[in-house]
């Protein structure tokens, strides 16, 4: 099992790892979720989460958006994999699991720091998950 901080790791290129490596059989632990940044002016992002909130509803064509940045986090992940109804994908993302803080069973654990720069144009999930 591999536990990552996810304090100043950029959504994509954290969410391409994460899949790549569950396709193989590997666990993981996504930790700070909510410190995890996106790339871009915080106008644009902001603009698109809040239109695709805004669609909400029940059916197929208006899908409910996750507001959770946990859940920010796990969507993206979804996304990278390959079919995550069935067969491989489904058994690699029941592998992953995300939290927003740190959980008094990894606070002892080593961690893998994913985050190591900032961008000059970045906004942090929980900005966008209020």
């Amino acid at each position: 099992m591999k536990i990552i901080d996810g304090t100043n790791a950029v959504l994509g290129r954290l969410a391409s790892y994460v899949a790549k490596e569950s396709l193989k059989g590997e666990e993981f632990v996504i930790l700070n979720c909510d410190q995890v940044i996106i790339t871009g002016t915080k106008k644009n992002i902001q603009g698109k989460f809040e239109e695709r909130r805004s669609r909400g509803g029940s059916s197929q064509k208006n899908p409910v958006h996750i507001r959770s940045s946990e859940g920010i986090v796990k969507r993206a992940i979804r996304g990278m994999l390959p079919d995550h109804r069935s067969g491989k994908g489904k058994i690699a993302f029941k592998n992953i699991k995300c939290f927003n803080k740190i959980p008094k069973e990894f606070k002892e654990a080593k961690k893998i720091t994913a985050g190591k720069e900032k961008p000059n144009k970045f906004i942090q999930i929980k900005e966008i998950s209020k």
